[in-house]
């Protein structure tokens, strides 16, 4: 059985430090150079994440994020928007998520804590949609896709793990199956954050298939925009 926790932590990164490790060759090199050593410099890049990055932009993410990783994140940076959106703050001006918040996020928002719609493990869904807005504009090209398999190989997965990676990673993205993945708009907020880590939103491409993302998930756009500013301090404008 795949262990899920496990390998959502896999692709972003164990902890603060622990990503780096994972990250490796000259994507390890862009991210000390960035000064993004793993969450504490804002969210995830390190781990598998950060190797489907790779020679992509990686961005400046949010200043004094989370300094925890795995499988928390995702759940507590959503979690932080979607209070923020309900107080009706300004995004633009809103407080991104601390390590304080790790242990505040309530079940609804805890990634391990309810399965996917489909019944599956949430965080397999979370890491679909990663892989699949990491490849957005076919950055992941077969070159690039064989040395993300020999990555794969090394990290001691488990078969079954493996062989869902190696799918997920051969496939087209499909917005329809991973919208239907999520279990209400808190499920719906943690597949477009996780997204919007593993988009460059200033390559046209990206932009639109996030976009077109939040479309087919139903997220509020007052909504979308707090979870950008969760992942990158800065919100997109609000359509």
């Amino acid at each position: 059985m795949i262990d899920a926790n496990k390998l959502l932590a896999q692709f972003l990164g164990a902890n603060a430090t622990g990503s780096l490790r994972q990250a490796g060759g000259a994507a390890k090199q862009q991210l000390d150079a960035l000064g993004l050593g793993g969450f504490g410099g804002g969210a995830a890049v390190g781990g598998l994440l950060g190797l489907m990055l790779g020679g992509k932009k990686l961005k400046k993410m949010a200043k004094g994020t989370v300094g925890y990783g795995g499988a928390a994140i995702a759940g507590a940076l959503a979690y932080k928007a979607y209070q923020n959106w309900q107080q009706g703050k300004a995004a633009a001006t809103a407080p991104v998520a601390t390590s304080a918040d790790a242990g505040q996020v309530v079940r609804e928002f805890a990634v391990d804590a309810n399965p996917a719609a489909d019944g599956r493990p949430f965080q397999l869904a979370l890491i679909q949609a990663m892989i699949a807005a990491a490849n957005a504009d076919g950055h992941i090209d077969a070159t690039e896709q064989r040395a993300l398999f020999e990555q794969v190989e090394k990290l001691g997965l488990d078969a079954e793990s493996k062989a869902f990676v190696f799918d997920a990673l051969a496939r087209p993205a499909d917005l329809k199956a991973i919208a239907a993945s999520a279990r209400g708009i808190e499920q719906a907020s943690e597949l477009y954050l996780v997204s919007r880590l593993a988009i460059d939103v200033d390559h046209p491409a990206e932009r639109a298939y996030l976009e077109a993302l939040s479309h087919t998930l139903n997220l509020p756009a007052e909504l979308v925009a707090h979870l950008d500013r969760q992942a990158q301090g800065e919100p997109r404008g609000i359509q």
